[in-house]
C-alpha cells in the first residue's frame, strides 16, 4: 500500500514551510496533551456549580479519558481514508468547538456529553502530529522532530495543574476550557494554509467488527480502573462484569486481528521487533509518567503540609529537567547509540524513586527538588530515544497506525499506573493503620510517665484516642508513599532487559 502523504515531488528533504508545521503540530499537541490536566484543578467549582456529588463530578475527566482511548485504534484507518490533512485539521477544530461547547455549558449532563465529544476529536492528535513529522523530517533529522514533539506531550500534563489552578483562581472554572480556542483556530489555520495536501483512499472498508470489541475491551478497562477503588475492587459486581468485558474484548481483538483480511490495526506492525518492543517500554513509561505525579502532588500538601501554590512551585522544576533532557537527546540520538540513552533514563527514574523511598514530612525543599529533576531528567532522556528506536524501522506505510497504537499504550499505561498506585496506597495504609494501632495500649511503656503529655496522649480518654489516631494515620500515610515507590522501582527495572532484544536503528537501516 502506497503513502500517499504529499504531492508528487515532494519528499522528506525539500517539504515546503517545514518551520510553519512544525510549529502549528506542536500547538495542537501542546494543546491536548495540556488538556488531559488542566480540568482537574477546577473540578471541586464545577461540582458547586452543578450542584453535582464527588462521583458524579469525576466523570468530566473519565468521559474525556475514555472515548479518546477508544477512538484512538481507528486514527490510522481514518487517516488513509479521509487523507492526514483533513483528518488533522477537522480533529482541532471539533476539540475547539466543544472545548467551547464544555466551558458554555449549564448541567452535569451537558458537560459530560460536550467532554465525550471532545476526547473523540482528541484521539488523533497526538498520532497525527507524530506520523506528520515523520513523514515530512528525513531519518538523520528524526531525533531533532521527535525532541521538539515530546516537549508538547511531555510537558503539557505537567504544567497543566498549574495553569488550571491560576485560570480558575483569577477567572472562573469556565476559563480553563476556553483558553484553548485562540490557539486550536490559529494551529488549525496554519495547517490548512501550509501542511501538504494528502490524499484518501475513498474504497477502504472500515473494520466494524475489530473497531466494536477494541472498544468494549477498552471502554470496560477504563471503568474498571476509574471506579474500582470507590468500589472496592472485585467485591464488586459491577467491577467483575467490567474485567470480564475488558478481557473478553480485547482478547476477541487481538484474534480477529491476527486472522481478518483487513483489521483495524496490521499485525505487520508487530513483525518489527525494535516497534514491538517500543509498545511495551512506552506502555511502562505512561505508567510511571502520571502515576509518579499524583503521589508527589497530595504527598506535599497532605503529609509535608504545603499551601496548593507552594506544592506547584516545588512541582515546577520536574518539568525544567524532562525539558533539558528532552532538548539534549534529540542531539545526542544522531551520534549515540539510543538504547544506552532509554537505559540511564530508567536508571535515573529508578534513582530518584530509591531516594523517596526514604523521605519523611520533614525532608528539605531543596532535596525535594534535586530528586523530581533527576525524575523528570530521566523521563525526558527515555522519550525522544525511545520513538526513535521504534519507528525507525517501521514501514513509511505503518507510520501512523503505530504512533496511534503508542499513543493507546501510554494512556492505557497511564491509566493502570495511576489506579494500581492509589489502590495499593489505600490498602497499605490500612493495614499499616491496624498494625501500628496495634501497639497504641495502656499498656505500652512508651505511653507511660510521659508526664504533662500523658492526659493529650492516654488512650483511656476521647481526646486522647482521636491525637493517637490521627498520630497513627499519619505514619502509616508516610510508609504507605514509601511502599508505592518501592513498587515503581519494580516496574521500572525489568522492562531494562528488553532494550537487549531491540537492534540498533543504524544497523538495521545499513542492512
Amino acid at each position: 500500500m502506497s503513502d500517499k502523504t504529499a504531492p508528487p515531488g515532494t519528499t522528506p528533504d525539500n517539504v515546503p514551510h517545514r518551520a510553519m508545521i512544525t510549529f502549528c503540530i506542536i500547538g495542537a499537541t501542546l494543546l491536548q496533551s495540556l488538556d488531559q490536566t488542566i480540568a482537574i484543578v477546577a473540578l471541586p467549582y464545577m461540582q458547586g456549580s452543578f450542584s453535582a456529588s464527588s462521583n458524579e463530578i469525576t466523570w468530566v475527566v473519565t468521559s474525556y479519558i475514555i472515548a479518546a482511548a477508544i477512538m484512538t485504534g481507528p486514527v490510522g484507518w481514518l487517516a488513509e481514508r479521509f487523507g492526514r490533512k483533513f483528518l488533522f485539521v477537522a480533529c482541532i477544530l471539533g476539540f475547539t468547538v466543544f472545548s467551547i461547547f464544555s466551558g458554555a455549558a449549564q448541567s452535569l449532563q451537558q458537560i459530560v456529553i460536550f467532554r465525550l465529544i471532545q476526547g473523540m476529536f482528541s484521539a488523533a492528535l497526538v498520532p497525527l502530529s507524530q506520523s506528520t513529522l515523520l513523514h515530512i523530517y528525513p531519518h538523520e533529522r528524526r531525533g531533532f522532530a521527535m525532541a521538539i514533539w515530546g516537549i508538547g506531550v511531555m510537558i503539557g500534563p505537567i504544567m497543566g495543574p498549574t495553569i488550571g489552578g491560576y485560570l480558575t483562581d483569577a477567572y472562573n472554572w469556565r476559563a480553563v476550557f476556553y483558553m484553548s480556542t485562540p490557539f486550536g483556530l490559529l494551529a488549525a489555520a496554519g495547517l490548512l494554509m501550509f501542511m501538504p495536501r494528502t490524499l484518501g483512499q475513498g474504497s477502504l472498508r472500515f473494520d466494524w467488527l475489530g473497531f466494536g470489541v477494541l472498544a468494549v475491551g477498552i471502554g470496560a478497562l477504563q471503568m474498571m480502573l476509574d471506579r474500582g477503588q470507590r468500589q472496592d475492587w472485585f467485591n464488586s459486581g459491577e467491577i467483575i462484569v467490567e474485567a470480564v468485558l475488558a478481557g473478553l474484548g480485547i482478547y476477541l481483538f487481538t484474534v480477529h486481528m491476527l486472522y481478518a483480511e483487513r483489521p483495524l490495526i496490521r499485525p505487520a506492525l508487530f513483525r518489527d521487533r525494535n516497534f514491538a518492543i517500543g509498545v511495551v517500554l512506552m506502555f511502562a513509561v505512561g505508567t510511571i509518567l502520571v502515576s509518579s505525579l499524583t503521589l508527589m502532588t497530595p504527598w506535599l500538601q497532605v503529609l509535608a503540609g504545603y499551601p496548593a501554590a507552594t506544592a506547584g512551585l516545588i512541582m515546577a522544576p520536574r518539568g525544567l529537567g524532562n525539558l533539558c533532557t528532552i532538548a539534549l537527546s534529540g542531539r545526542l540520538v544522531t551520534w549515540m547509540d539510543p538504547r544506552w540513552m532509554v537505559g540511564t533514563g530508567f536508571l535515573m527514574m529508578c534513582s530518584s524513586f530509591w531516594i523517596m523511598t526514604g523521605w519523611t514530612p520533614d525532608v528539605s525543599v531543596g532535596t525535594i527538588v534535586a530528586t523530581i529533576v533527576l525524575q523528570g531528567a530521566g523521563l525526558g532522556l527515555v522519550f525522544t530515544p525511545l520513538q526513535l528506536l521504534a519507528f525507525t524501522t517501521l514501514s513509511p506505510a505503518l507510520i501512523t497506525e503505530g504512533a496511534s497504537l503508542f499513543s493507546l499504550a501510554r494512556n492505557i499505561g497511564a491509566a493502570i499506573g495511576v489506579s494500581v498506585t492509589a489502590s495499593v496506597l489505600a490498602r497499605n495504609a490500612q493495614s499499616l493503620h491496624e498494625a501500628i494501632g496495634a501497639y497504641v495500649t495502656p499498656f505500652n511503656r512508651a505511653l507511660q510517665g510521659m508526664g504533662p503529655a500523658q492526659g493529650l496522649l492516654d488512650p483511656g480518654t476521647r481526646q486522647g484516642i482521636a491525637r493517637l489516631n490521627q498520630m497513627v494515620n499519619y505514619q502509616a500515610q508516610i510508609i504507605s508513599y514509601n511502599n508505592d515507590y518501592v513498587l515503581l522501582i519494580y516496574t521500572t527495572l525489568p522492562v531494562l532487559l528488553l532494550l537487549l532484544l531491540m537492534r540498533h536503528p543504524r544497523r538495521r537501516g545499513a542492512a
